[in-house]
Parts: C-alpha cells; structure tokens; sequence
C-alpha cells in the first residue's frame, strides 16, 4: 500500500515537471510557465533572428570603418586607425554597464528591448546623414574636406550603436539560453544544439555583412546600405515583440556585487582569526535554503577570505544574530565566488596581448586590402573590407573541424569531457595569433619591396594566410575565451560573463592605440622616421608587427604560468536517479564537478 502511494506521489511529480517549467522562470504575465506553451525553440527562434541583423549591422559598420574615415572623412592612416580602435573599445567595453544592468536590475528581456532601440537610433541617424542636405558629407561629388555636420552626425550614430551594442551582446545570448530548462533532458539536448545554432545565425550575419552589404558601401553608397541595415533591424525588433508571449523570463536578482563587497568586510573584520582545520566552521546553507544559483565547494586558494565564513563563538546566542547580517557572516558560496572573480584577473589581463591580434584583421589589414590588387577576373573589384569573410569562413570551417573531429579524438585520449580545458585551448589559440603576425610583417615587407622595385601593387591573395591564420586563433581562443567567462563566474552574473569576454577586445583596443603611440615616438627618437606616415607605403607597418609578435610570444609565456596555477569553479551538485520497472527509487547523490 504505501509501495503504490509512492509510486502515485512520483507519478504526480513527474507529470508536474513535463507540464510546467519548474526552473524560477516567469511566462510573460508573471505566472509559472507551461512548457508546452512557452521557451524551447519557439521562443529561441525569435532571439536567433534578432541576433542575426545584430550582426549584421555591427560588422558591416566595423569591417568598413578605416575605410571610411580614409576616403570619406579624409583621415590619414593613423588617425583613421586610432578612431575605429576608439570606437571598437567602447563598443566591447560598454557590455559591462549592459550585462551589470540586465543582472541586477532591469532583467535580460527589458535590457535587449531598450538596447535594440537605441541601436535602431543609431542606424537611423546614420542612414540620414547621407540624404539629408545638411548632413551630406559634401557639398559636391568631389570634395576635400567633409562638412562639420556629417562628422558629428555619423560619430553620434556610431557611438549610439556603441551603446545598443552594449545592452545587447551580454543579454541576448543568455536570454536565448534561458527558454531551456537544465534539469529537463530533452530541453537540455535542445539547449546543446541551441549554442550550435546561434554561432551559425552569428556567422551568418557576419557573412552577409562583409560580402553583400560591404560590396553595397563600396559600389552604390552607404546611404543605400544605411537603408537596408536600418530596415533589417526594425524588423527583427518586431519579430522579437512578436515572440514575447513565447518567452520565459527570469527576475533580476539585485548587485551581484554587493555580496562580492560583504565578504571582503567579513574577512577584513575577522583578519585576526586563525584559519581552521575543521571544515564545520565554516558556514553554508543546505541546499533547500539555496534557491539562487548552485552551491560550491571550499577551495584553498585565497585562504584569507575563507575567514569571512567561519562562524565565531558557536553554540551561543550571537549566532543567529550574526548569521542574520551577511556583513559579518557569508556563505563558503559566497566566498568562492569572490575568488572566482579574483582569480579571473591576471586570466583576462594576460588573454590583451590576443586580443590587440585580433583587432589588427579589421584595421590594419583591411587597410592592407585597400592599396592592393584586388581584381578577380578582368571586371570585377573585391571591396577590401570583404576580405574579413576569409576570417569568417575560416572560423567556420575550424569550429567544424574542432568540433567533429578533435573533440571525439581528445576525449579518448585525455578522458577529459571537452577534449582539452578551457584555458589550454585559449592558450593554442594564442600561438596561432602569434603566427599570423609573423606572417603580416613578413608578407608586409614583401608588400613594400615589391611596391618599391616594380612599381606596381601586389595582389591582395597575398594576404589570405594572415587573414585565415587568425580565423583559426579565433575560433580556439574567441570561443573559449566566451566559454571561459560564462562557465567561471557566478551563476547571477552570467550577463556580466559574456561582457567580460568582450572586454578582452574592448580593452586591447585601447592597448593597441598606446603602443602604436609608443612605438612610433620611439622609433622617430631613434631613427627620425615614423612607423605610420600618411599612407601604408611611406609607413613600417611590418615592424609594428614584428613588435606585436615579440610582445605576443613573451605574453604566452606568462600565460602558460597562471593558467597552471588556475583553480577552476568546483560545483557541488545534485543527481537524482530513476531505476525502472514496477520499483522507482529515487537517490540524491552529492558530488563535486570540476567545471575544466
């Protein structure tokens, strides 16, 4: 009798858990979504599409901005190349006041709304500039100089699709990962093959932008191209409202960085203590009391912060009251999850050098494309920034390769779930940006001898190894890099994870403007002669790259060095087990996962 009321109770549960999305997550009316209603891939399809004009309109800005500032607004080389390393740096650093904001306060789906708008503002303004009267660059076809009005407007543009850029990388993707239940197993297959999809809708995008919408700038005008970017956008907004009954939602949960600022008080308050032995000082909720999150494990790296969660004068009356402030008493939880943040630093501090790599395949080397040949046939001209698709593709193609073939072969041999770690693969990543280096300083002087002894220019082929080299950085070193930083920080903070990431490029933008600083005052203080002059063939640009190389190679180095010491996120979780047949016995298993 009590066998089959067990069995009914499991039953009952069972049919609960397939009929309602029991994960924390709100349907659009704020109530407990029903999973056959809401999420999965009627929702993620929505967030997919708006992800795909996204980047296109992104891409098809960035990859012809040199350009543009050179033939348009009349820049020279190292002006044009300073304010699109500008531009870059804000765009990827502003994704930490978006995810900050997304986490904390507005939640994911209000965050991509407004985000989106002010993106769509952005693109509308641009496309303006080029049909209002005022706002055109020229008075004529032929000008030598652009008006004053076109130069505010179109920096207003862009740096309002800096702003729109940075509510919407962070949100998006965590958003579309949201509409997929991980205690459910067919939605967290779903959710598998979700990350597939979206990198192929993003590299979709990317494509597009670089080939059509780039051969669009090039041939009939950035006003034209500013239409159709502007149209795309609008109507993925609307095919992103139209998919809000879909959705399901998660409430922001407040500061994720006030319980980061109550430990560091904690164990400045309790600095005298001794560091225990006996683990059962140390203070931690039971699973049931956790609702935000998952529970982790003490790790012993950063022992001074341990002290925030040993609790003082056990067995007395104080110890409820200190329990009740998180100012005097945190969770072990709560600790590792500052050391997490602490311990990601010199990570994101030594991964710069990849990033100002990676900056250079849509900068300097488009620029390259652009005093080169680029005729294929007798008629038809390759726009230089849609040389960018060969990184595209090669990013493609090696994703694939990495995916299919090398992952399975790893796994067998190292027994490791993702083949190799995190940080190993961001560090392979890394020799390869060094080895495209090598490759544009020694294709650059080849470049420069030619130009010199023939009179005439080179074909722009030459520049495809470079070009598919960082393809191949980028996919091992990119992609971990998002891994990494979704993977390690704390479950509240999964916004910010993904703008950490895009901080790596926003920051080595900025980085790269000081050393091309740097450099060039050293290099006219030594030798009285610039290494950037007013166009690529009175300029050096070969040995800038053979800087960035050295600097690259000793990077790695340190690199290796912190990565060997790195204490990954250790999960404590929680499996249940289901036997089958007439008998059902349900078995909670406590462990530790190393999350490599």
């Amino acid at each position: 009798m009590e066998h089959n009321k067990i069995d009914t109770e499991f039953q009952d549960s069972y049919n609960d858990q397939q009929k309602w999305v029991v994960d924390s997550s709100l349907d659009s009316r704020g109530e407990i979504p029903v999973r056959a209603r809401t999420g999965a891939w009627r929702a993620a399809l929505f967030i997919i599409a708006i992800e795909f004009s996204e980047r296109l309109s992104y891409f098809g800005i960035a990859t012809s901005l040199v350009v543009y500032f050179t033939t348009i607004l009349h820049q020279d080389l190292k002006m044009a190349v300073r304010n699109a390393n500008y531009w870059s740096g804000v765009t990827t650093l502003m994704p930490l006041l978006g995810g900050f904001v997304a986490d904390a306060y507005l939640g994911r789906y209000a965050t991509v709304l407004l985000a989106t708008i002010i993106y769509l503002m952005g693109l509308i303004l641009l496309t303006l500039s080029w049909f209002i009267p005022g706002l055109k660059p020229c008075h004529e076809e032929m000008c030598i100089e652009p008006r004053k009005a076109h130069e505010i407007a179109f920096f207003i543009a862009i740096y309002l699709i800096s702003i729109g850029t940075g509510g919407h990388k962070p949100s998006l993707e965590s958003f579309g990962a949201d509409q997929f239940e991980d205690d459910h197993p067919e939605e967290r297959k779903m959710k598998m093959s979700y990350f597939n999809w979206w990198s192929a809708g993003l590299c979709a995008g990317v494509l597009t932008a670089v080939t059509v919408i780039v051969y669009i700038e090039d041939r009939i005008g950035w006003g034209v191209a500013g239409i159709i970017l502007t149209v795309v956008m609008a109507t993925s907004l609307l095919i992103f409202l139209i998919g809000t009954p879909f959705y399901r939602y998660r409430a922001p949960s407040g500061s994720p960085l006030t319980p980061m600022l109550q430990v560091f008080v904690a164990a400045i308050a309790k600095r005298h203590l001794p560091h225990p032995s006996d683990t059962s000082v140390f203070h931690e909720l039971s699973r049931k009391e956790y609702t935000k999150g998952r529970l982790l494990s003490r790790t012993n790296n950063l022992k001074f912060l341990d002290k925030a969660a040993i609790i003082k004068n056990r067995g007395s009356e104080n110890v409820m009251a200190e329990k009740e402030s998180p100012w005097k008493l945190a969770t072990v939880t709560k600790v590792e999850e500052l050391k997490l943040l602490i311990n990601m630093i010199p990570i994101w501090f030594f991964t710069l050098a990849f990033g100002i790599c990676a900056t250079q395949s849509s900068t300097f080397f488009i620029k390259q494309a652009i005093v080169m040949d680029r005729h294929i046939g007798h008629n038809f001209i390759v726009p230089p920034s849609s040389m960018f698709a060969l990184v595209a593709l090669s990013m493609i193609i090696s994703l694939t390769v990495y995916e299919r073939l090398l992952v399975p072969l790893l796994r067998r041999v190292t027994r490791d779930e993702r083949g190799i770690s995190i940080l190993k693969r961001i560090g392979i990543g890394m020799v390869f940006s060094l080895i495209t280096m090598i490759i544009a300083a020694l294709i650059e002087r080849k470049r420069l001898d030619y130009t010199k002894h023939h009179h005439m220019v080179m074909s722009a082929l030459w520049l495809a190894p470079q070009f598919i080299v960082i393809g191949i950085a980028d996919a091992l070193s990119l992609v971990g890099l998002q891994e990494y930083f979704y993977d390690q920080v704390p479950d509240s903070m999964r916004s910010l994870g993904i703008a950490f990431y895009l901080s790596v490029i926003g920051a080595a933008s900025f980085v790269n403007n000081l050393l091309m600083t740097v450099s060039d005052r050293l290099a006219e203080a030594i030798s009285g002669k610039s290494w950037f002059g007013k166009d690529l063939n009175s300029s050096r640009l070969d040995r800038f790259y053979w800087m960035l190389a050295a600097l690259t190679a000793v990077n790695i180095c340190f690199f290796v060095i912190v990565a060997k010491r790195y204490t990954y996120k250790s999960v404590q979780s929680s499996v249940a087990v289901a036997d089958g047949g007439d008998d059902v016995e349900m078995a909670s298993v406590a462990n530790t996962s190393k999350c490599t």
